[in-house]
C-alpha cells in the first residue's frame, strides 16, 4: 500500500464519520418558514440568507432544508464563520434568473465563504446559461464576465453529495483555498459546446476527494488549478467535455505547483482529451509532481494522453519562450481503449524544462480499430509490460 493509497484511506474514513457527525443536526431551519416560495418566479434569495442567518449563528449543528420546488435565486454568499456545522439538505430545485445579467457579473451565484463543517446533501441547481452562452458566440463584447454556480472559498471539512448541476453560466463547482473536501456522487450536465463550462475546478487546496461523479460538459470535466496537494478521483465518467487537465499553469511566473494527484478506474468518452497535462511556454517557477493515473478507459477520446508544455493560446505573452513548469513523476498505468487521433501518446514538453521520471506501464491505446502512433519531444522515463502504441520513451 502506497503511501498516498494509505492517506486517502484515512481522509475518506474521516469524511465519513464527519458526515455521520454533521446528520446529526438537531435544529433544522425550513426555507418555507422564512418566506421562501417553491414556484420558481419568486425571488427567494433573501429567505435562504435569513435561513443561513439562523442556522450560522445557532449554538448547535443545524439543517437547513429546502422541500421540493423550483427557488429563484439571485447571486447569493453564505459567509461565515458559523457557530457550529451545518447541513443544508435540498429536496428542490434552485434556478437562476432568465435574465443572465441578474449573476452574470457578479463571478459567482452560490456562494459559500469561510465556513467550517459544511455539507450540502442532494438538490438541483439550474443556472441557465443558454442565454449567456449565446451571448458569448455572438461576438458581443459586452458580455458580462459569468458566474461560477456553487463555490466554496476558505472552506474546511466540505462534503457535497448528490448534487446535480445544469447550464453553468461558467464553470460549476469551484473549490477554492479549502482543506479536506468529499464530492461524491455528484452530476454535472451542460452541452458539449458551451463555452468554458468547466465541471469541477480544484486550486489552492489540500486534500480534496472527488469519487463516483458524472460529468458532460463543455470544457474540462475536472480542471486541476495551482497549489492542489492531495487530490484523489476515483470513479469518474467523463465526456463529452476537454477531459482531466492539471493546468493551465505557469501563466504567471511566481506560482505554486501542484502534487499528489491520483485518478483511478474512470471512463472518457467521446472527449477531446483524456489525461492532460497543460502549461504555458512561458518561464515559471511551478510544478507538476507525483502524478498517478491508473486503471483508466479510454472511448473514442481525441487525445487520450497528452502533456503540452507549449500552450500559446493565439501566440500572445509566450511566442519564442519555452516553459519552466518542471513536471516529474507521472505514472501511466494500465490505460487502454480507443484513440480518434493518430496520435495517442503525446508528450511535447519544454526543451528548458524536460519532463523526467515519466512511467508508462500496460497501455493499449488503439487508433480507429487501427495501429496509434506516439510522439515525444525532451521526456525522461522507463516503461513496462506491455506498450501500444509503440512508445519513444
Amino acid at each position: 500500500m502506497t503511501k498516498l493509497t494509505t492517506l486517502f484511506i484515512i481522509f475518506l474514513f474521516s469524511s465519513i464519520l464527519l458526515f455521520i457527525k454533521s446528520s446529526n443536526a438537531s435544529t433544522t431551519y425550513n426555507v418555507l418558514t422564512f418566506g421562501a416560495k417553491p414556484n420558481g418566479q419568486i425571488d427567494a434569495t433573501q429567505p435562504f440568507l435569513n435561513a443561513w442567518g439562523a442556522a450560522c449563528t445557532s449554538a448547535e449543528p443545524t439543517m437547513i432544508y429546502i422541500p421540493k420546488g423550483r427557488y429563484l435565486i439571485k447571486e447569493a454568499t453564505f459567509r461565515g464563520p458559523c457557530k457550529n456545522k451545518i447541513i443544508v439538505k435540498i429536496d428542490g430545485t434552485l434556478v437562476a434568473p432568465l435574465d443572465y445579467w441578474d449573476i452574470g457579473n457578479s463571478g459567482y451565484w452560490i456562494l459559500f465563504i469561510k465556513v467550517n463543517g459544511i455539507s450540502v446533501i442532494g438538490g438541483n441547481i439550474d443556472a441557465k446559461g443558454d442565454g449567456f452562452w449565446a451571448c458569448r458566440k455572438s461576438g458581443n463584447n459586452n458580455c458580462p464576465v459569468g458566474a461560477r454556480s456553487i463555490t466554496f472559498n476558505w472552506a474546511n471539512d466540505v462534503v457535497i453529495s448528490g448534487l446535480l448541476s445544469i447550464n453553468s453560466q461558467v464553470t460549476h463547482l469551484v473549490i477554492n483555498s479549502c482543506n479536506n473536501v468529499m464530492v461524491k456522487n455528484v452530476k454535472i450536465i451542460a452541452p458539449d459546446q458551451s463555452p468554458n463550462t468547466d465541471g469541477i475546478h480544484v486550486q489552492s487546496s489540500t486534500n480534496v476527494t472527488i469519487i463516483g461523479c458524472r460529468i458532460k460538459t463543455g470544457d474540462d470535466c475536472i480542471s486541476i488549478g495551482p497549489g492542489t496537494r492531495n487530490l484523489w478521483m476515483e470513479k469518474i465518467l467523463c465526456g463529452p467535455g476537454h477531459g482531466i487537465s492539471i493546468g493551465s499553469l505557469g501563466r504567471e511566473y511566481e506560482e505554486d505547483g501542484v502534487q499528489n494527484v491520483t485518478l483511478s478506474y474512470s471512463i472518457f468518452t467521446g472527449s477531446d482529451n483524456g489525461l492532460r497535462i497543460k502549461s504555458w511556454a512561458r518561464p515559471s517557477t511551478s510544478f507538476v509532481k507525483n502524478i498517478n493515473y491508473r486503471n483508466i478507459v479510454m472511448k473514442y477520446v481525441d487525445n487520450p494522453i497528452i502533456i503540452d508544455q507549449n500552450y500559446c493560446p493565439n501566440s500572445q505573452d509566450c511566442p519564442q519562450q519555452t516553459s519552466g513548469v518542471k513536471i516529474s513523476e507521472v505514472i501511466y498505468k494500465n490505460i487502454e481503449g480507443t484513440s480518434t487521433t493518430e496520435v495517442a501518446m503525446n508528450f511535447d514538453c519544454s526543451p528548458s524544462n524536460p519532463c523526467q521520471g515519466i512511467q508508462i506501464q500496460d497501455i493499449k491505446l488503439t487508433y480507429m480499430n487501427k495501429k496509434a502512433k506516439s510522439f515525444c519531444n525532451n521526456i525522461q522515463g522507463t516503461k513496462k509490460g506491455v506498450i501500444l502504441p509503440d512508445t519513444c520513451i
